[in-house]
């Protein structure tokens, strides 16, 4: 193997937690790992149409969205910090 070989390495593991030590607060969103539409919907066994309407009004969440033209169909993909998937899960569970 060569000495400039990359290694592979976990998303979540690569950044300490948001918690320690930041001086934002639990709401640094960008060292911690993001979820896919198509994550959760596996996670949590659910369809992904479900999954979007949950996520798409919570605060946290990165949208990002191509408009429709006359042409092109608009686009959204939605991608959800690790701390908000936790906090809905709470919310959720609390209301069964």
């Amino acid at each position: 193997m060569s000495e400039f070989a990359r290694t592979p390495m976990e998303p979540a593991r690569a950044f300490p937690p948001a918690s320690t030590g930041s001086p934002i607060g639990s709401t640094d969103f960008a060292n911690e790992k993001h979820y896919s539409i198509n994550e959760i919907a596996k996670l949590w066994a659910l369809s992904e149409k479900t999954v979007r309407r949950i996520f798409q009004r919570e605060p946290g969440v990165i949208h990002w969205s191509r408009e429709e033209t006359l042409h092109k169909r608009g686009y959204r993909t939605l991608r959800v910090p690790e701390t908000v998937l936790h906090r809905v899960h709470r919310k959720l569970r609390k209301a069964s």
